[in-house]
């Protein structure tokens, strides 16, 4: 984990001179998706995230198998057969916060990072809405998001459409510590 949040640090010139890094390594990540015949929950605490306060550059990536699911045989066929996790095993989103925030006042300030989401090896610029709290020492992000599987090139066999959605909720939320060399 140290090591994949030094190379979004670095990747992302997130520590140069005048911009104040924070970094997260435990990053919680939820997906969810409705269909008729079987809801589905996964949730991943092992997103790693870079935040750069003064730039507003932000970073995230999650690797794919550690999202756990309930039922074993759904853990399997999301990774096999969705996600082809062996193929992709990341995913992850890079882009810049647009509006202004101040962590060194408490407050909560809605936000919009616009940037590149990949998901299942496809690149899609997106703008994900997000709310950052600060509190004390403590800077959050919070994020909730609708990923369209046809838009990342992740097929639903016809046999089975009914029990998965065409679409996955995702919810990320996540502390962060100020990084320090």
């Amino acid at each position: 984990m140290k090591y994949i949040a030094f190379i979004l640090l670095a990747g992302f010139g997130m520590n140069q001179a005048g911009g104040e890094s924070y970094v997260s390594k435990n990053a919680r990540i939820s997906l969810y998706s409705k269909a008729p015949l079987e809801d589905i929950e996964a949730v991943s605490g092992k997103g790693v995230s870079v935040l750069n306060t003064t730039t507003g550059a932000v970073a995230f990536t999650v690797p794919i198998k550690s999202f756990q699911f309930d039922k074993s045989l759904m853990q399997e066929h999301f990774n096999e057969n969705y996600m082809e996790s062996d193929k992709f095993p990341n995913a992850s989103f890079k882009g810049k916060i647009q509006e202004k925030f101040d962590v060194s006042k408490e407050g909560t300030y809605p936000v919009r990072a616009i940037g590149i989401l990949e998901v299942h090896g496809v690149k899609q610029s997106r703008t994900i809405p997000g709310t950052i709290i600060v509190n004390k020492n403590t800077v959050r992000l919070t994020s909730e998001f609708t990923v369209q599987c046809k838009d990342h090139k992740i097929e639903i066999p016809r046999l089975v459409f009914q029990k998965i959605a065409e679409s996955i909720q995702v919810k990320v939320s996540t502390d962060y510590t100020n990084y320090q060399k």
